[in-house]
């Protein structure tokens, strides 16, 4: 047990994806659209932290996962609010530690995890299943076969770092890791955050990139993926459906930008005056962006802007409201 090739095709729908993902990289660096704009970076972090939490059935809203970002006092459970400061911790670490470390993994899995679970920063001692809501995909590895497995994981990657696309090297740690199933708890967030860090490595810009929204939003599709690998006995099927969910989150960065080639002049100009967490009125909006007539804002901006899903109405069941505000997604 010494050596061990987890098992996996490149299929030439693989090779594709990685094209297409390649290319919107491409448009985000000649944009530079996230070195240049904090505010989304900062967005977008705290989009993976609140998806990563909710796929765990974690309560709290985008809302509230901002506001103990900012230090505001928020009303919820103490371990949902802790888990939320451990996670923001934790990818801090992001570009800061070896993606082939296991003693590097299990300290973050530390931070991850503390003041929540009794086994923090350690391999597990029990037997553990992993679950979609009360449905047991399958049941882990016994406890004895964790520390050798993984750093079997671990010597495959060292050794295929450069011989194996970072995209599918990162889509198959991600799959072995939840299969092996290391932790008594926080495998989840770890092998979504250890995959963004080998992502990272490869590529600065998906340190802010928040592939844990799609995950979220393709939960059924996720775990299915992970069924179907474990029957197939490879990981091809969660490899392409990972691909498709980074090729959907790089189109949804082009498009938090403003710089997306479908964008109009006028919605990538509103968005640019825009500041995340801030909440604008009609008036205000006018006032940010030198116009006089709110025919043309709602016309030429807001509508086309909300249409396109870049911003949100406080008041979306009352859309004439005076009290109407605009929030940038």
């Amino acid at each position: 047990m010494d050596h061990y090739e987890p098992p996996f095709d490149i299929t030439n729908r693989m090779l594709s994806q990685i094209s297409g993902i390649s290319e919107k990289l491409g448009m985000i660096a000649a944009y530079r659209s996230l070195d240049t704009k904090p505010q989304l970076r900062r967005n977008n972090r705290i989009k993976s932290v609140h998806s990563s939490l909710r796929i765990e059935s974690s309560s709290l809203s985008e809302g509230m996962v901002r506001s103990v970002l900012n230090n505001r006092a928020v009303i919820g459970p103490e371990k949902e609010i802790q888990e939320v400061k451990n996670a923001f911790a934790a990818y801090d670490y992001i570009g800061k530690v070896d993606p082939y470390s296991i003693d590097a993994l299990k300290e973050l899995h530390g931070v991850m995890t503390y003041l929540t679970v009794d086994e923090s920063g350690v391999f597990r001692r029990g037997a553990e299943g992993v679950f979609d809501g009360d449905r047991c995909i399958f049941m882990a590895p016994p406890p004895d076969m964790v520390e050798p497995l993984m750093h079997q994981l671990f010597n495959w990657m060292k050794e295929n770092a450069g011989t194996i696309h970072p995209l599918i090297l990162s889509c198959v740690f991600h799959y072995e890791f939840v299969f092996i199933h290391p932790f008594s708890d926080g495998n989840g967030r770890m092998a979504r955050l250890w995959q963004t860090i080998l992502l990272t490595e490869w590529n600065p810009v998906f340190q802010y990139i928040p592939l844990e929204s799609q995950i979220e939003t393709f939960q059924d599709g996720y775990y299915n993926a992970i069924a179907s690998c474990n029957a197939n006995g490879n990981s091809n099927d969660f490899i392409e459906f990972m691909l498709d969910r980074i090729y959907e989150v790089l189109d949804a960065v082009l498009k938090q930008s403003g710089e997306y080639s479908g964008t109009s002049k006028y919605v990538s100009r509103l968005l640019s005056a825009m500041e995340y967490d801030t909440e604008y009125s009609a008036n205000e909006l006018l006032t940010l962006l030198g116009l006089k007539s709110k025919e043309t804002l709602r016309h030429n901006y807001i509508d086309p802007a909300i249409e396109s899903e870049f911003i949100d109405m406080t008041l979306p069941d009352k859309p004439t409201s005076r009290n109407q505000r605009y929030r940038k997604r």
